[in-house]
């Protein structure tokens, strides 16, 4: 069986699992919902997070959920796919990174590569310049533009897939077989290393060092992001880390918005536009992803169905914002508080939060950090591509 006809028949291997116990990554893949307005609509500032991909789509040519097929579909792969069959049954959570990348209900997985080709069509063809020609162009974007597109998407998912490595010592009777579990950090260990070789190959075949400096670069924050992210894990008794929200910030800008921001500057830079248009594209990459980001660490709170039993980060925006409001001492106190026979209620917790400030002001930070974006994109010319990297934002910062 070839991996196309697999990935066909992957959902029904992979079966559904529970969610995995404690993870020394845990797998987090950014899921968007659109919940209420902001800031006046736009006539073309659609309702529904699937809306503004699938228009977006249509704009750079082609869907971008297969932009990293090649790949998905060398034989390398191929066999890893195969042995991720053997997971099955376990609480692995490679498993459910692998029924993430092949059934993704909230098209959030592609959203990088795609607001990469987005502000690649925006800014157009450098004017004066006349070293791109060599390159083709679809659709108003240059191929070394689409490639740095595919790049960018073989990272995060590179990303997605390391972070899915299981803690050995946290493991209960129930995650499955000790030799089982081992056996899947191999394969997620040895299947995001891939992923991060084909980037770069793909990367030296750009030929141009600033922007393999700049993706080096963002490599390198991703590891710090994720390094400074779990650090602090083992105090607390891996509770809740004492940061406020500058730090907080500039954890998840290194974890969250550095590979964003830096490919969409690496974009304007294959494109040979100057420096001020490298640096609006780079802040709308940032801040269009800390919204992102905080829309997603704010699902727990706004969503109208919450499950009681539904856990959420400690550690996202309206915790931290919380924690900052309340003080250090009161936190910890509601945390004790919401703890029954060693578990903690999350539910209780949650009434507790959304009681304070901090959901308030993490809404007010996500549509800050949206307006921030939109600035970046008011030095770009009006088109289509601007449009759509519009919606995104509008799509990220509409809460009821």
């Amino acid at each position: 069986m070839n991996l196309r006809q697999l990935l066909f028949r992957l959902p029904h291997y992979l079966g559904a699992s529970g969610s995995p116990r404690r993870l020394w990554w845990s797998p987090s893949f950014d899921t968007i919902f659109s919940v209420g307005s902001w800031r006046g609509q736009s006539s073309k500032s659609p309702a529904h997070w699937n809306q503004v991909v699938s228009e977006a789509e249509k704009i750079v040519g082609y869907p971008t959920s297969f932009m990293s097929l090649r790949c998905l579909l060398s034989d390398e792969l191929s066999n890893i796919a195969m042995q991720v069959r053997k997971l099955v049954g376990t609480q692995h959570p490679l498993l459910t990174t692998a029924r993430g990348l092949v059934h993704d209900s909230q098209n959030s997985l592609q959203l990088r590569g795609l607001v990469v080709l987005l502000i690649s069509k925006a800014a157009g063809p450098s004017s004066g310049n006349a070293s791109c020609q060599n390159y083709d162009m679809v659709s108003g974007i240059y191929s070394c533009q689409r490639s740095l597109a595919e790049i960018t998407e073989l990272i995060h998912t590179a990303l997605l897939v390391h972070r899915g490595i299981v803690n050995i010592n946290e493991l209960q009777s129930s995650d499955g077989p000790l030799k089982d579990m081992q056996f899947g950090n191999k394969i997620a260990i040895l299947s995001g290393d891939f992923l991060l070789a084909n980037a770069c190959n793909g990367l030296a075949l750009l030929q141009n060092t600033k922007v393999v400096e700049l993706l080096a670069s963002a490599l390198m924050d991703l590891v710090q992001g994720v390094y400074h992210e779990n650090s602090t894990s083992a105090k607390e008794d891996y509770i809740t880390d004492d940061i406020g929200i500058s730090t907080w910030k500039e954890q998840t800008f290194l974890s969250h918005g550095a590979l964003l921001a830096k490919s969409c500057q690496a974009a304007m830079e294959l494109a040979k536009h100057d420096a001020e248009v490298q640096n609006m594209a780079f802040q709308y990459g940032k801040h269009m992803a800390m919204s992102h980001k905080i829309n997603s660490d704010l699902q727990p709170f706004t969503k109208e169905k919450t499950n009681d039993s539904m856990t959420f980060n400690l550690n996202s925006a309206p915790v931290v914002l919380h924690q900052e409001f309340l003080g250090r001492d009161l936190w910890i106190k509601q945390i004790r508080e919401a703890q029954e026979k060693g578990r903690l209620d999350y539910g209780k917790l949650r009434e507790r939060i959304k009681a304070g400030k901090g959901v308030t002001s993490a809404i007010d930070l996500c549509r800050y950090h949206g307006n921030k974006a939109l600035e970046a994109l008011e030095s770009f010319p009006p088109s289509e591509a601007r449009s759509a990297l519009e919606n995104i934002v509008f799509a990220v910062t509409r809460f009821s």
